[in-house]
């Protein structure tokens, strides 16, 4: 196979004897004391663990049905593929998606993170304690191209290390967790839990008691 081209997070191979490309990603690349390790991965999901099904719709001929919606004016059907969606303003022009800027709360233009893909990230020590603090939205089972030996017989002792992931440009870059068991090694990717502890200060002001608060009392007046 041979590269022939490059991407912000994925290059081309070419097979020279058949000349067909294939798009492929990046690896994800970290760093501890100094030593690289390269992985390649892929995305870990129900199908790719327990299998899957998939009810197919047969016409009277037995082929495939495929999906299609009706307007509700009766004019066109609809298929697969022949709707898109985009950026319009309300004159009509469109924008493309890389033309488009982020802002935050106060009106500043937000500063795209880039792709952390080929690009060495440091890695991290850190407790089982702070690990779970990660809130999990994607895992990825790892292929080592080239693994440090300090850094497998760490992950296969049970440590754990965090370190920047950002899959693509965009607006925010995530936290990744290596880790390693007896199945491999993954990368755990999601976003650090954060929230505001609750103190013990009182919202409101009791009232005092009175003087008189600790008679009596008469409970024929009841």
């Amino acid at each position: 196979m041979k590269v022939v081209g490059l991407g912000d997070h994925c290059y081309l191979q070419q097979n020279p004897q058949t000349g067909e490309r294939l798009q492929v990603a990046k690896d994800i690349l970290v760093s501890l004391g100094g030593k690289e390790s390269s992985f390649a991965f892929k995305a870990v999901d129900r199908a790719s663990l327990y299998g899957k099904r998939r009810r197919v719709l047969l016409d009277h001929l037995g082929e495939p049905c495929s999906r299609a919606s009706l307007l509700e004016d009766g004019a066109l059907l609809l298929r697969s593929g022949m709707t898109a969606q985009g950026y319009f303003l309300s004159d009509g022009r469109s924008y493309k998606q890389s033309e488009l800027e982020g802002f935050d709360s106060a009106g500043n233009v937000l500063t795209k993170v880039p792709s952390t893909l080929g690009v060495a990230q440091e890695l991290k020590e850190i407790s089982l304690e702070d690990a779970l603090d990660v809130v999990q939205q994607t895992i990825y089972a790892l292929e080592p191209n080239q693994l440090d030996d300090d850094l497998k017989k760490s992950l296969e002792a049970g440590k754990v290390f965090s370190f920047s992931f950002n899959y693509r440009e965009d607006y925010q870059a995530e936290t990744a967790l290596l880790v390693g068991n007896d199945n491999g090694f993954f990368a755990i990717i999601g976003q650090p839990l954060e929230f505001e502890w609750v103190g013990f200060k009182a919202a409101v002001d009791l009232p005092v008691a009175s003087e008189d608060s600790d008679e009596d009392l008469d409970f024929e007046m009841f």
